[in-house]
């Protein structure tokens, strides 16, 4: 099992979870498929080891492990692990610094998605 990048992460990609990553696996999509690949960051799940690591680190809350991922958001772990198939259109995200959400603005994503969790 690993870890799943949920929906919360579209638009927002806070790269906090790839800052603390011992063995990056956190990717974005660099493909011209954006409809099916939103703009969010995914975790490899063939190398992810399951440390924990990204989960707290996400202000988004975006990040389960993969067998607590929200009913809402099943969906999503299948998008995970699709980057098997299409790794050549992934690179491996870089760090880069930006602003903390608000709680409100946290909220609020959530409320966007459905998810009351």
């Amino acid at each position: 099992m690993a870890y799943i990048i949920t929906r919360l992460c579209i638009d927002c990609v806070d790269t906090a979870c790839v800052s603390v990553c011992p063995v990056d696996c956190i990717y974005e999509y660099v493909g011209s498929n954006r409809e099916h690949f939103p703009n969010q960051l995914y975790i490899h799940p063939d190398e992810c080891i399951d440390c924990g690591a990204c989960e707290p680190e996400c202000p988004w809350q975006a990040i389960f492990e993969e067998s607590a991922v929200p009913e809402i958001f099943k969906s999503d772990i299948a998008l995970n692990y699709e980057i098997r198939e299409h790794s050549g259109e992934f690179q491996v995200k870089k760090h880069e610094q930006k602003p903390k959400p608000t709680p409100e603005q946290v909220e609020a994503n959530k409320r966007k998605w459905g998810y009351t969790g």
